[in-house]
C-alpha cells in the first residue's frame, strides 16, 4: 500500500515543465506517452487497492457492530444477575464483558485504520485523475507544437535562408510554448485547489459524524432516544 502511494505521490509531484521540455528538445512525445501510460497504470491499481480495503473496512466494521452488541447484551445480564443475587453468573459475565471490550476496541481501532487507509486511496486518485486531465490536454498542444517546428524546418530547407524566418519563425515557437507553460502552471494550481477542497470536505464531514455520534451517546444516557 505505502509503495503503491509513494509512486503515486512521485507522479503527482513531477514538473510538468521538464517532461514538456524534454518533449521540445526530443522533437518527440515519448516521454509525455511514457508518463501518460505510467498515470494510467496507476490508476488502475489505486482503484483496486481501493475496493480491496474499502471492503475490508466493511467486514471489519460489521465485526466491531457485532462485538458491540455483544457488549451491552452482556452489560445488561451482569445488572440481572446482580440483582438476582446471582454472584457467580454475575462474575463470569463481567469476565466476558471485559474481554468483548478488548475485542471491540480493537475491532475499532481496525476500522478507524482501513477507513483512513481507504480515504488516502481515493485522495490519491482525485489527485492523480486531475494531473492525467492536464498531461493529455497538454499533449495536444505540444503534438501541434512539434508539427509547427517540423513544417518550419522543411520550410528552412525550401528557401535555404534563415532571414526569411525573422519575425514569424521563433517568435511563433515561442509564443506557443510560453502558452503551454502557462496552462501547465494553471493545472498545477488547480489540482492543489482541487485537493484542499476535498481535505476541507472530508475534515467537515468527519467533524460533523463526531459531533452527531457524541449527542447520540448523549441523549442514549439521558434516555431521550426515540422510541
Amino acid at each position: 500500500m505505502a509503495s503503491l502511494l509513494d509512486k503515486v505521490t512521485l507522479l503527482v509531484s513531477a514538473n510538468l515543465h521538464d517532461l514538456a521540455d524534454q518533449a521540445l528538445q526530443s522533437n518527440s512525445l515519448a516521454v509525455i506517452d511514457q508518463y501518460i501510460r505510467q498515470v494510467e497504470g496507476n490508476m488502475a491499481e489505486l482503484e483496486d487497492a481501493a475496493a480491496a480495503v474499502g471492503g475490508e473496512a466493511r467486514a471489519l466494521e460489521r465485526k466491531r457492530m457485532d462485538y458491540e452488541r455483544q457488549r451491552d447484551e452482556l452489560d445488561r445480564a451482569i445488572d440481572i444477575f446482580l440483582v438476582d443475587g446471582n454472584e457467580a453468573a454475575a462474575t463470569a459475565a463481567q469476565s466476558r464483558l471485559n474481554s468483548t471490550q478488548r475485542l471491540l476496541e480493537s475491532y475499532q481501532d481496525q476500522t478507524e485504520q482501513q477507513i483512513k487507509e481507504f480515504q488516502s486511496l481515493l485522495d490519491a486518485k482525485v489527485k492523480l485523475e486531475a494531473r492525467l486531465a492536464a498531461m493529455r490536454q497538454e499533449r495536444e498542444e505540444l503534438r501541434a507544437l512539434l508539427q509547427l517546428a517540423k513544417s518550419k524546418e522543411i520550410t528552412v530547407k525550401a528557401i535555404k535562408s534563415l532571414d526569411d524566418l525573422a519575425g514569424s519563425g521563433d517568435s511563433d515557437i515561442s509564443n506557443i510554448a510560453a502558452g503551454i507553460n502557462a496552462r501547465l502552471d494553471k493545472a498545477t494550481v488547480a489540482v492543489a485547489m482541487r485537493t484542499a477542497s476535498l481535505d476541507a470536505q472530508i475534515d467537515k464531514a468527519l467533524a460533523g459524524s463526531e459531533l452527531d455520534a457524541q449527542l447520540a451517546e448523549r441523549r442514549k444516557r439521558l434516555g431521550l432516544n426515540d422510541e
